[in-house]
């Protein structure tokens, strides 16, 4: 498959050749479904919690006397009942986990089959480079608006291209994440992508291209120091 890449007025001029084979050679429907619910479930805080009637804020008075009156009995203003009350079977846990496991091969294939997706839906704007002068969101939106970007869109940056982190971070409908951390879930979750031609190759041919055996082992290191753990 041959992408075309753009410079940053949006002039086309190179292609780049991508192996299809390797993104797993058709969009895999079923994987990134269970992909996306999984990096989805893995962000859910699971603290949500509600207040029984003893929990809420309010007197515990009798709102008005039993008989004599021709309405309803009725007790304290914070029955569940009654609005601004209490939860009758209220979520009291000191903690809920949602997360949910998936093989490591597993998803990086689907993270590199969700770029797949993208390609042969048209949504992939390579760039020559994304070198700015200073950090200017002027510039940045101009660059967007030259390679055809009109939705939400996910732009790969180096950490170390400060400037262009600086000048995406005011746009609307653009967010900014590292080749590391672009995975099934920020891919789907945007319309467009746009990365450099450097760090496109960087991570096709990076850890991520580690979908066979080896790929356990070397996620296994990346994680047994202290503090690491793997994005792919």
């Amino acid at each position: 498959m041959d992408v075309p890449v753009y410079n940053m007025d949006g002039r086309e001029v190179a292609a780049m050749t991508i192996d299809e084979a390797s993104l797993g050679g058709a969009v895999n429907l079923a994987l990134l479904k269970q992909a996306f619910v999984r990096y989805h479930a893995n962000r859910r805080q699971g603290s949500a919690r509600t207040r029984n009637r003893s929990l809420v804020d309010g007197s515990t008075r009798k709102l008005y006397r039993q008989k004599g009156t021709g309405r309803a009995r009725v007790g304290m203003n914070r029955t569940p009942t009654r609005r601004g009350g209490g939860v009758t079977f209220a979520k009291t846990r000191s903690g809920a986990d949602f997360r949910q496991d998936m093989p490591v091969k597993m998803r990086r294939k689907a993270n590199r089959n969700a770029l797949l997706a993208k390609l042969v839906d048209g949504e992939v704007k390579v760039l020559e480079a994304m070198d700015f002068a200073e950090p200017k969101t002027k510039a940045f939106e101009s660059m967007i608006d030259a390679v055809g970007v009109d939705r939400s869109c996910l732009v790969v940056i180096d950490p170390t291209n400060a400037n262009a982190r600086l000048s995406a971070r005011n746009v609307a409908g653009i967010d900014t994440v590292p080749p590391a951390q672009m995975t099934c879930f920020e891919l789907l979750n945007h319309r467009y992508l746009v990365i450099a031609r450097a760090d496109l190759e960087a991570w096709l041919t990076g850890p991520s291209a580690k979908t066979d055996k080896s790929a356990k082992a070397l996620a296994r290191s990346r994680t047994s120091a202290p503090g690491v753990e793997g994005a792919s």
